[in-house]
């Protein structure tokens, strides 16, 4: 993954702060057998496992760049497995194992169009023919102070929608139009926009997708 898209230093330090609030949509992963794979890649300190154990499941596995994040996840959601990623978006998982991978917050986080299509289609070859992929990320938002943002930083990184938080991390908001691209190996499944709060609190609204390998 290209060095800008791998920003395990922040994520090692400032980011073991951060709380993270988009909602799991328990009735897309109905279909789901209790009993199957599910990879939350990028979990932090573990929010979704626990709200997959919850609900029953009972094969999940989170993984994250950041060895903070996961030490606290390990701790915190004992019912769940997890593992430091030491060369992103690499896993160690065979071809087509998985049932399920969610993948919340994540692509944000990774700025560049070449690390966001490896990490998509690493996610694509670990799972399943019929497995679902569980996205939920943010596009572009309209309020002045994104637009400003997307602005002053569009030069720099060569993409509108990348930006410089005050604290140090690069992230990316998206078109509509790439998400589509992004994801377009995969057959869509079900859409939906809410209401959230960023990583740093502020008001934005994500977008959901619900995609499956066919």
């Amino acid at each position: 993954m290209p060095a800008l898209d791998n920003q395990s230093d922040y994520w090692n330090s400032t980011g073991t702060a951060k709380t993270f609030g988009h909602p799991l949509h328990p009735e897309w992963l109905a279909r789901l057998d209790r009993a199957a794979a599910v990879l939350d890649y990028g979990c932090g300190y573990g929010r979704l496992a626990g709200e997959l154990a919850v609900l029953g499941f009972t094969d999940v596995e989170g993984v994250d760049v950041a060895p903070e994040l996961v030490a606290r996840a390990r701790a915190e959601q004992p019912a769940a497995r997890f593992t430091v990623l030491t060369d992103p978006p690499r896993l160690a998982h065979p071809d087509g194992t998985l049932d399920a991978a969610l993948l919340f917050a994540v692509l944000t986080c990774v700025p560049g169009d070449d690390g966001q299509r490896e990490l998509v289609a690493e996610l694509h070859r670990v799972l399943r023919p019929g497995g679902l992929l569980y996205v939920s990320d943010l596009c572009l938002q309209p309020d002045a102070r994104n637009r400003d943002r997307y602005a002053e930083f569009a030069e720099r990184y060569g993409r509108y929608g990348v930006f410089e938080t005050g604290d140090g991390a690069v992230c990316r908001h998206h078109t509509r139009e790439w998400l589509d691209e992004l994801l377009g190996a995969f057959e869509p499944v079900a859409e939906r926009e809410l209401p959230v709060r960023t990583m740093n609190g502020r008001p934005a609204v994500a977008t959901q997708l619900l995609v499956a390998r066919p």
